[in-house]
């Protein structure tokens, strides 16, 4: 085949004309005399769609799914000295948001297959000082929710769900938004669906926690007849046109959803012959198909996930994305006492140098697929050589 660009796309969903004009439409009424960017009735529907396509009693939007994270982590009431497990094999921010309330992050291994955070690390590592647990939906595969909830009624210990990858995810044929004590949501550009580069959410079925998150995301205020602050809060609010592009592309999931399904089991098909390779599980009904994960087997070959990345870059034009290196592997968790020996987590440690993800997008065509799964063919014969 001819060499040509495939790159990993910054935008994950898809934007059209619909979206403009929901947009638009935000900053056309502001310029009329009574324009305002505030309040957000957008707000109120949003989250409206949202909970029900989730299947959630609350949604509470935020401006990304860390703040989520972090206001979750205030409405447990995390402190300094509490213990917060979660996987390292996630980005950085699901560990950041525990560390920033002081509490000390234990990392669990992973599945060597879902790479979901694995339950039975998880229950070796609870110490009467963990106060929550934090798993990630990887890649839009939903973690072992049954599991989970049996974990916290034993343990007491909540759980709240990392869903960035997950927005239309399903477990068990049931959508998982209401899993657990909540689930953190992103709409960030290279997500399924975005809201304007940055977005987030919370998702509960406890209408008193769902309160207390609304707290603190706005200053503490409590509306009423009279205003209240209740609370110490910030402002970690979606802006108008955010929250009405989100109504928009909500309106699409489903079929963008469909779409990188399809082309997910499609590049399986694709690179099934291929035995240094290692497929990803669970693509089809019910995955959130927001990436397409393959792992380098490398006790099959003699080079590294970067050389057969770095390759595939130069040689065949190829983008593809690390997601994601170690949490411990970062400086400032390095600087924190945690390494690959103290964390423990023999399957996350192996999965984190061979995972790389593939340039897969519900507008992919099939000729990108084939030529994609040749490309790391020839790249692997390359480097074998």
């Amino acid at each position: 085949m001819d060499k040509r660009d495939v790159p990993f796309l910054s935008l994950g969903g898809e934007f059209d004309e619909t979206d403009v004009e929901a947009a638009t439409k935000v900053l056309r009424d502001a310029c009329t005399p009574a324009g305002n960017f505030f309040p957000l009735p957008e707000e109120t529907d949003f989250q409206k769609a949202l909970a029900e396509h989730e299947g959630a009693a609350c949604a509470v939007a935020v401006n990304s799914c860390g703040t989520a994270l972090d206001l979750c982590m205030m409405a447990l009431g995390i402190e300094p000295g509490d213990e917060v497990i979660t996987t390292p094999l996630t980005f950085v921010c699901t560990a950041g948001t525990a560390v920033a309330r002081g509490a000390r992050v234990v990392f669990a291994d992973v599945d060597p297959v879902t790479l979901n955070l694995d339950p039975v690390s998880v229950r070796a590592r609870i110490t009467k000082r963990t106060r929550a647990i934090l798993p990630v939906h990887f890649a839009g595969l939903p973690a072992e929710i049954g599991v989970f909830d049996a974990i916290s009624r034993e343990s007491g210990v909540p759980v709240i769900y990392d869903a960035a990858h997950a927005v239309g995810a399903r477990y068990k044929g049931r959508p998982i938004g209401g899993a657990a004590q909540a689930s953190c949501y992103s709409f960030q550009s290279n997500k399924n669906m975005t809201c304007l580069g940055e977005g987030g959410a919370v998702l509960t079925n406890d209408p008193e926690f769902a309160e207390r998150v609304r707290q603190k995301k706005t200053f503490g205020y409590v509306y009423g007849p009279k205003l209240r602050v209740v609370t110490i809060g910030f402002n970690y609010r979606m802006t108008k046109p955010q929250l009405a592009v989100g109504l928009s592309q909500l309106k699409k999931i489903d079929r963008v959803i469909a779409a990188r399904q399809a082309r997910m089991v499609r590049m399986g098909e694709l690179l099934a012959d291929v035995p240094e390779v290692r497929l990803p599980a669970g693509h089809g009904a019910g995955h959130g198909s927001h990436l397409y994960v393959i792992r380098l087997d490398t006790d099959r070959v003699r080079f590294t996930r970067d050389e057969l990345q770095a390759r595939l870059k130069s040689g065949y034009g190829v983008g593809t994305v690390v997601h994601y290196p170690a949490v411990w592997s970062w400086e400032v968790f390095a600087e924190m006492g945690h390494s690959e020996e103290s964390a423990a987590c023999p399957n996350a440690a192996k999965a984190c140098r061979e995972v790389l993800s593939l340039p897969i997008f519900s507008r992919t065509t099939d000729d990108e697929l084939q030529y994609v799964a040749w490309a790391i063919k020839q790249a692997i014969h390359d480097l074998n050589r």
